[in-house]
């Protein structure tokens, strides 16, 4: 083997790609929920 590849900063791009996917998924949630869930806490906000 002369030639070993470098891969020291691979797992720090796999978090960082795993976070980016979290992040694009919970923001896609948000937009799809994000009325109802203003609705509930207003909702919640007028009952007390």
């Amino acid at each position: 083997m002369l030639y070993l590849p470098r891969e020291e900063g691979q797992g720090l791009v796999e978090y960082a790609l795993i976070l980016v996917l979290v992040a694009v998924v919970v923001i896609v949630m948000l937009g799809f929920l994000g009325g109802g869930i203003g609705n509930i806490f207003s909702n919640i906000l007028n009952w007390m």
